[in-house]
């Protein structure tokens, strides 16, 4: 085998298409393009979600509710939890600090203590937000709460 002898497989290669060339190449005229209109001409781009002039999906389909940009989404624990992942995690004090580490919140949750279940140790909370019923139950067990902001 020589370099001067290589070449590609049978049918890895095409020609290339010539368009525009004169009717005689069988892609002269409109050059493989249509007649007339946009398409044809240069430069030419669809919108998106441009359906030919049917209606487009987004108009078709009816608008519903509305986004609240004042909503906080917090990060929900029950008391009823907290006593499975003291023992779990070894956790005493339930800070954002300590949660995040033990992998139970993203770093920029915020985190609500609600009020389902029982709690059975004493814990000291410093969460975003909390219940007054989990508030009551943490300080009838003898815990404390500190909100942080």
């Amino acid at each position: 085998m020589n370099l001067h002898t290589l070449k590609p497989a049978k049918g890895a290669t095409h020609k290339e298409k010539r368009i525009g060339r004169g009717e005689a190449s069988g892609k002269g005229g409109t050059s493989t393009k249509g007649n007339k209109g946009g398409q044809s001409r240069a430069g030419y781009k669809s919108k998106p979600g441009f359906e030919g002039g049917q209606m487009p999906l987004q108009r078709r389909v009816p608008k519903r509710g509305f986004k609240n940009i004042n909503r906080i989404d917090y990060k929900v624990i029950n008391i009823g939890q907290i006593d499975h992942y003291a023992e779990k995690y070894g956790i005493t004090e339930f800070t954002l600090a300590n949660l995040y580490i033990n992998g139970l919140i993203a770093q920029n949750d915020l985190v609500k203590i609600l009020g389902v279940g029982e709690i059975a140790g004493k814990f000291d909370f410093k969460v975003n937000a909390i219940s007054d019923k989990a508030k009551a139950a943490i300080e009838a067990a003898g815990g404390t709460v500190e909100i942080v902001k």
